[in-house]
């Protein structure tokens, strides 16, 4: 009688515990390289999942070596897969075109977007002492663009838009080394961007004094880039608000996922950020206004959650 009621208790212990397994849902949040700034959100995104859901959503963080291979690999994935990307790229590879040209997959009409997380943010940062208050005073200045990122690029774009790009010195160091060659005088200022508040521009106002350049509606126009706000105070020295450019970069999964899971997903996203700001200064800058930047479609399940909440959506995020 013993054994017999042994096996039962044995029994419900396996029964309960196979309850419990099946009642976890688990995702696969692919982010960036495991050094970057995007692969530490992923890893925040995880926790605050587990907590705010009392560990009914486990978030495995994978690396990824960027956003068009977190694109391409919605071809293979199945189930619940979240990736992080700039909207526009989502866009590209549904058309087929730029580096998504001959490339094209019906899987890439199945994305949909979940919750947008920190923009990456254009920075032109000047030592303080350079004289330089806006890009006209840039001409006859040594700056630092790094090579091969995003902010290089775009840096290097937009020195060309503003009639610059034979007008400045382009130093020949890397980024990396941006704060200790602005505190020496071998550079007048260094282009970066990222989540803001950026470490690099942290570590060089507090150490060197900077001022970050603002755009114009007009500048901010020619780059076709979305306008972006860096509050008063962020940075040490900075009495004034920051108007810059930004790439959106936004959480996308596809319609494999259920829509409770979604839901969850973004439900529990929102009433974590406020926690994940005390932690990481870079949550306090998403918003609700950052949903206009979400092109193309939302996932039903975290649409439901935006109606809830009275978030204005468009008829094309629907």
């Amino acid at each position: 009688m013993k054994f017999v009621k042994s096996l039962a208790v044995a029994g419900l212990v396996l029964a309960v515990s196979a309850t419990a397994a099946s009642a976890e849902t688990r995702v696969t949040y692919k982010s960036a390289k495991s050094s970057s700034s995007y692969y530490q959100m992923g890893v925040q995104i995880a926790e605050a999942m587990k907590a705010g859901s009392d560990g009914a959503v486990i978030v495995t963080v994978e690396e990824s070596q960027g956003s068009v291979q977190n694109v391409m690999e919605v071809m293979g994935r199945k189930g619940n897969y979240v990736f992080t990307t700039p909207p526009a790229l989502v866009g590209l590879a549904q058309g087929g075109k730029a580096m998504f040209e001959g490339k094209g997959n019906p899987r890439f009409d199945e994305i949909r977007a979940l919750f947008p997380i920190p923009s990456l943010t254009m920075h032109f940062v000047m030592r303080a002492d350079a004289g330089v208050s806006s890009f006209a005073d840039l001409e006859g200045k040594t700056i630092l663009l790094g090579k091969g990122s995003f902010g290089a690029k775009e840096g290097e774009k937009y020195l060309d838009l503003f009639g610059l790009k034979d007008k400045v010195t382009l130093a020949d160091v890397e980024l990396s080394n941006a704060v200790p060659a602005l505190k020496n005088g071998q550079i007048d200022g260094f282009v970066t961007a990222g989540s803001y508040p950026a470490p690099n521009v942290i570590e060089a106002a507090a150490g060197t004094g900077v001022t970050v350049l603002s755009l114009s509606d007009d500048q901010i126009a020619q780059t076709k880039r979305a306008r972006l706000v860096i509050p008063a105070g962020t940075y040490a020295g900075q009495d004034s608000d920051i108007v810059t450019t930004s790439l959106p970069v936004v959480a996308y999964t596809t319609t494999d996922m259920d829509d409770d899971t979604a839901y969850q997903l973004t439900k529990t996203f929102w009433e974590q950020k406020a926690k994940m700001g005390k932690d990481a200064a870079w949550w306090n800058g998403v918003d609700e206004d950052l949903m206009a930047n979400i092109a193309g479609k939302i996932h039903p399940g975290a649409v439901k959650f935006y109606k809830e909440k009275g978030f204005a959506l468009t008829d094309a995020q629907m």
